[in-house]
């Protein structure tokens, strides 16, 4: 894994939208791909370091709902790496798993086989009082709806200090007082937001709310479920603007799930995609984009829109068929092809994607 992630060449410009309060975001700034601000004058980008420790480690985990003679598997075998201070993407269709993993790695969803490691600790299964409350003000998560991840019934103030009233967590009102208001202050909205209700807000603005909401309990890493997919287009830029400078300044490590892979390409370092409930590929982000292996990948980035109408009449939008794999005899595995890109596929299917990257079948 290298050290430094280059930032890339797109980068998304703050554009201020109805309803946001003014001064949230820099318009004259853009934010990198990696996430570091750079001038709309055209400075050179500064290059993201991502440390080489291990944040977070799955190892194939398996996510079961229903009952034991009839279950149904959400998530089958999947294993990964985020280390310190990367934004990982996690992307795919609606149902194959994305959010499930997120919810599993925060000890919603309970996990039927594997394990998941935080800092080099377990925090899957069965834990004691106090390492479950650790695992709670260690990761926090931002929800993909903010219209109903708020209670409509609470101010501001007690939603975003939730947590804090938590068992473990020691603070006075003062001391509480302060932490909100310094968290609505990073995401860009008053202190006086406090003693107003979720319904007097936008969409935007409300997901800012769910950001402070994470941030006020100090996280080290934060579960990010889709958080731009309910937003408008403007808004959309303005909240990954934030997620990437909140990212630099707290040193936070990201799991972005999302099925936008436009949007993913723009703020990730590395991406998994996933289809129904296994990771067909994973890649550094621009490596995905220049050497798409898996057939279902090929069809993802198909389906990107364009924005020059002639290519977008004129392209071919590719279907992905499972049927097409033959798995009866030659058995699929989770392969590492080119360095830091995996692919699954049975040996026929590897030694064609070798192929296809100009390696030979024996590499």
């Amino acid at each position: 894994m290298s050290n430094t992630v280059m930032s890339k060449q797109d980068a998304l410009v703050s554009c201020p939208a109805p309803g946001e309060t003014a001064g949230n975001v820099n318009s004259a700034d853009s934010v990198s791909a990696a996430g570091k601000t750079t001038s709309a004058a055209g400075t050179a980008p500064e290059k993201k370091t991502i440390s080489d420790k291990k944040l977070l480690e799955v190892k194939n985990i398996c996510v079961q709902f229903g009952s034991h003679r009839h279950p149904f598997t959400a998530v089958d075998d999947v294993s990964f790496d985020i280390y310190q201070g990367e934004t990982f993407g996690l992307v795919g269709e609606s149902g194959s798993g994305k959010t499930t993993i997120g919810r599993a790695i925060i000890r919603i969803n309970p996990i039927t086989k594997g394990e998941i490691l935080f800092d080099g600790k377990r925090i899957s299964g069965k834990l004691s009082r106090e390492e479950d409350q650790q695992v709670t003000r260690d990761i926090q998560m931002i929800f993909q709806d903010p219209m109903s991840s708020l209670n409509e019934r609470a101010k501001v103030g007690y939603i975003v200090a939730e947590g804090l009233y938590a068992p473990g967590n020691r603070y006075t009102e003062e001391e509480r007082n302060e932490k909100v208001k310094k968290a609505l202050l990073d995401v860009g909205l008053l202190p006086e937001f406090a003693s107003r209700f979720p319904h007097e807000f936008s969409g935007g603005q409300r997901q800012r709310i769910g950001i402070a909401r994470a941030l006020v309990m100090d996280p080290k890493f934060i579960v990010a479920d889709e958080p731009i997919s309910a937003l408008d287009v403007s808004i959309r830029a303005q909240v990954l603007n934030l997620m990437s400078r909140l990212q630099k300044e707290r040193g936070l490590t990201y799991l972005f799930i999302a099925h936008d892979l436009s949007v993913v390409r723009f703020i990730c370092d590395r991406i998994a995609v996933i289809h129904k409930g296994k990771i067909v590929e994973l890649s550094e982000s621009e490596e995905l984009f220049r050497h798409p292996l898996h057939p279902y990948t090929k069809a993802l980035l198909s389906a990107i829109p364009q924005p020059d109408p002639e290519v977008e009449k004129h392209k071919e939008l590719l279907v992905y068929d499972p049927s097409m794999h033959d798995y009866s005899i030659d058995k699929p595995v989770f392969e590492e092809i080119l360095p830091g890109h995996f692919v699954y596929g049975n040996k026929k299917e590897l030694d064609g994607y070798r192929k296809e990257v100009g390696l030979s079948s024996d590499t």
